[in-house]
């Protein structure tokens, strides 16, 4: 029988959600790799040792992992596309989960691209837009609703988040329908796959800008900007930390009409005070990503900020703030 060997990657506090969002998809057999537990494990046995190989504490360094296998069969690879999704849900949820990397070992990304992303359907999201697959681009029932004057956004979203199947997205790719104007310039925070900024390019944007804390981002954004036309001269895609990196706040720069966050509250919450340099007298934030236990809280943070919140988003415990 073959196996697929998987690992998520995500923070000490990320290791209890992300084993109970396996157990509830049925996996239970899962070996953690935690550099806290190594630490602890070496302290309560210091009489055994005397020499830890520094190469192996380097390996553990803030390492907090884990591995299942599922079988290499269809079935297999249908509950693989249920993590890949539980997982994009639950970096929508929470902050602290660092991550949520989910890679596979011996399988060739070949192999990726053509199991998992059978499960990933054409979606029509707002009035205008259609969320294709790169593969069912040919599709029938896709060249049908384009005929009938839908936008057409190919997406490959590959180990990043946003597919636009999370409401959180939805709401947001509702929103720029009807803001993107034509000629905007746009910032998305948090960016992932680059659905929103490709999105409100789509719609008529003059140019976006993107960045996201995890590089590996910066690929995946490009790639779908390239599978939908956009170029560089249209489309910049960074990498950083927002909030405290300085030389990316500096390149990302100012004058933007529209910047829009997809993120979580607590992030939300952090770049409520620091947006407004970037937009231009009169320009809109867009937040989204937020949980409805939360939802009044966001909204208040906001307004001690100084923001406006002009119009309020909700689907499905989810809430999404457009303010100015």
């Amino acid at each position: 029988m073959d196996w697929l060997e998987l690992h998520i990657d995500t923070s000490p506090a990320g290791l209890e959600p992300v084993e109970t969002l396996l157990s509830t998809l049925g996996i239970d057999g899962v070996i953690i790799d935690d550099q806290g537990e190594f630490e602890t494990f070496l302290e309560e046995n210091r009489q055994y040792w005397d020499y830890v190989d520094e190469d192996l504490r380097r390996q553990m360094a803030g390492k907090s992992r884990i591995t299942f296998y599922l079988e290499r069969n269809e079935e297999g690879f249908a509950l693989l596309g249920q993590v890949r999704l539980a997982l994009e849900d639950l970096k929508a949820r929470r902050q602290d989960c660092g991550t949520l990397l989910l890679t596979m070992e011996d399988v060739a990304d070949a192999d990726w691209e053509s199991n998992w992303k059978q499960y990933y359907r054409p979606m029509e999201i707002g009035e205008r837009l259609l969320v294709v697959p790169q593969r069912l681009r040919e599709d029938p029932k896709v060249l049908s609703a384009l005929a009938q004057g839908r936008v057409e956004l190919v997406l490959d979203p590959g180990l990043t988040f946003g597919t636009g199947s999370h409401a959180t997205t939805r709401l947001c790719l509702q929103a720029l329908e009807r803001l993107v104007q034509g000629g905007e310039r746009v910032l998305d925070l948090g960016c992932g796959s680059g659905i929103l900024s490709i999105a409100s390019l789509l719609l008529g944007a003059g140019e976006a800008s993107a960045c996201d804390i995890d590089d590996k981002c910066l690929d995946v954004a490009y790639e779908n900007a390239a599978l939908n036309g956009v170029g560089r001269d249209r489309y910049t895609v960074l990498a950083g930390d927002i909030l405290s990196d300085e030389a990316l706040q500096a390149r990302l720069g100012e004058g933007y009409d529209l910047v829009v966050a997809n993120i979580v509250a607590d992030v939300i919450l952090a770049l409520a005070p620091a947006v407004r340099r970037y937009l231009k007298s009169g320009g809109a934030f867009l937040c989204s990503g937020i949980i409805d236990d939360r939802a009044e809280e966001v909204a208040q943070g906001l307004r001690e900020n100084g923001w406006e919140i002009l119009e309020t988003r909700q689907s499905e415990g989810w809430f999404s703030y457009l303010c100015r």
